[in-house]
């Protein structure tokens, strides 16, 4: 939010919540009802549209999403090194609210103004006048709106919302205080509203111009350098008319330099050319892949999880993974997804990047999923993939000291008392027993081949603790559940972390992802992985040391 929230900042739906979407339902069912129902004559291919273009908009700006986060963990072309905190994704979550708003105006403009009724698909006229409307006016009320805003009045009420996010994403570009946004879209209304009136208008030239506004707004935010520089060498006047996204990443890290919105020919023109725009945009070009000092491996868990994944849903993976009844509606779509990831992606790629001390972080993602949910054959593909993300993180020279989850699927048919076993000292091996009943024990080590008949049979009071990463199912409201094995992260890692482990809470790490983290600081040159187990009290006084704290409160299941 803006330092000095002004009048008109919050969305008029904000309270409606996750519920914002029906405001909207009359006018979609009416629609869809009229496009059925009426005979060919009778339908209005337009106003049906505009439901479905909303949700094209919605998919087209998450793939931006997933396509930003995959390149900028990635490293190469990334423009600015600065990871992104939850703080600024709770704050980017209402990147829909223009969505929602442009929806409702575009239905009521369709009953306010018959011109709108009957539009034909395509009006060559009315793609031109929508472009020269826009290289014109628009862009040239942008610039000097946008230079207002920067004003120290309507910047500490508005615009200051925008420029919390100082590494921007996608999303980024359409986060504005409602106010803000109404002039913006008074603006974007000039060409369109133009053409309507002159009876110019088509379907075409309303989604067309509305499509590369989004893709330019996703473009300039992305983070990541993608325009290439032969494009300038063949027409060079290009640079006055296209923006790149290094441009504007200077604006959000310089704040008074490049302003346009679009097209940088007023910047050049009025002087607020950024003069390291060009030097910034050549060595984000050359930026090449980055090479991690640590790899921390994970793979998918279940159908759902590809939602909470960082690539993802952003607003889900920034909360402990954890079953949404809106996601159960999208299971055909959930499927399709499954199959294309972990059916004919075959190999790990990287999901995510972090920095601590000087270490550079990388989670791998095992495009198969867990032991519990897949057959045979995902088994066996799963423990190839493992190999050979091994034996690629070898060539770059890094070690893999983290399996996470994967630890299960080397060890599954093995038993789990003695595998324990192996991982205590001489003196802790006697205080750890098989339990045959749940009459006297009031601690329980439980894995994942723990049963729901088994919980049931504990004693009131018993403390469950998992030794897997899967947190167990909350059964018994008399017993208590204590968090898989995780600490804490140190205040300079979490001022880059966006995204929850699994079922972990915020700015919280598994123990096995904080053992690879504290190997590669340590200097320990070996392998951890399977049921291989360096020293267990060396690694807990370590990771002290590095500011871990422990997990006092429990994670939910």
């Amino acid at each position: 939010m803006a330092s000095k929230p002004g009048i008109l900042t919050d969305w008029p739906w904000k309270p409606l919540g996750s519920f914002k979407y029906v405001i909207l339902a009359p006018w979609a069912i009416h629609g869809t009802y009229s496009f059925i129902a009426k005979g060919e004559s009778g339908r209005d291919l337009g106003y049906f549209l505009i439901f479905p273009f909303l949700l094209a908009r919605m998919l087209h700006n998450q793939i931006w999403i997933s396509l930003s986060r995959y390149r900028t963990a990635k490293g190469n072309n990334r423009i600015v090194d600065r990871g992104i905190e939850f703080e600024q994704v709770d704050r980017e979550t209402t990147w829909d609210d223009q969505i929602l708003f442009n929806g409702a105006i575009f239905y009521i403009g369709y009953m306010a103004l018959p011109q709108t009724h009957n539009l034909p698909l395509w009006e060559s006229i009315g793609l031109i006048i929508t472009a020269l409307l826009h290289a014109g006016p628009v862009e040239f009320l942008y610039y000097w709106f946008h230079r207002a805003l920067h004003h120290h009045f309507l910047y500490s009420r508005y615009h200051s919302h925008h420029h919390s996010s100082i590494v921007t994403e996608p999303i980024t570009s359409v986060v504005h205080p409602f106010a803000e946004y109404i002039v913006y879209f008074m603006l974007f209304t000039i060409p369109l509203l133009t053409t309507v009136f002159t009876g110019t208008a088509s379907i075409a030239s309303f989604a067309g111009y509305i499509t590369f506004i989004d893709f330019m707004n996703n473009l300039g935010h992305c983070n990541f350098e993608l325009i290439p520089k032969w494009l300038f060498s063949i027409f060079p006047p290009l640079k006055y008319l296209i923006y790149t996204p290094s441009f504007h990443s200077l604006h959000h890290t310089q704040f008074r330099t490049n302003y346009s919105l679009f097209m940088p020919l007023y910047d050049y023109v009025y002087g607020t050319m950024d003069k390291s725009t060009d030097t910034l945009y050549e060595a984000s070009l050359k930026r090449p892949e980055e090479s991690p000092d640590v790899v921390h491996l994970t793979h998918l868990t279940t159908p759902e999880s590809i939602y909470h994944l960082r690539l993802g849903f952003a607003s889900l993976a920034s909360w402990p993974h954890s079953s949404k009844w809106y996601l159960r509606l999208l299971w055909p779509v959930t499927l399709f997804w499954s199959v294309i990831i972990s059916g004919i992606y075959g190999h790990a790629f990287v999901l995510e990047r972090i920095t601590f001390k000087a270490l550079k972080l990388q989670s791998w993602l095992v495009p198969r999923y867990n032991i519990q949910y897949i057959v045979q054959w995902q088994r066996e593909a799963l423990n190839t993939l493992i190999e050979e993300a091994i034996l690629d993180a070898e060539v770059k020279g890094v070690k893999v000291l983290s399996l996470g989850l994967l630890n299960q699927v080397a060890i599954l048919y093995k038993d789990e008392y003695e595998k324990l076993r192996l991982r205590l000292t001489t003196e802790s091996k006697s205080n750890l027993v098989i339990s045959t009943s749940f009459t006297n024990q009031k601690i329980c080590l439980v894995g994942d081949r723990w049963i729901e008949e088994e919980q049931q049979k504990a004693p009131k009071g018993t403390l469950f603790i998992p030794f897997s990463q899967f947190p167990p199912k909350k059964l018994r409201k008399d017993c208590s559940y204590q968090a898989t094995p995780a600490m804490i992260a140190p205040t300079s890692l979490i001022s880059n972390m966006h995204s929850c482990e699994n079922w972990l809470p915020r700015r919280v790490m598994s123990a096995w992802r904080i053992a690879g983290i504290l190997h590669a600081l340590e200097g320990w040159n070996v392998h951890e992985c399977g049921n291989t187990m360096f020293d267990i009290d060396k690694v807990w006084q370590a990771s002290l040391q590095h500011g871990f704290r422990p997990l006092t409160t429990p994670a939910a299941a």
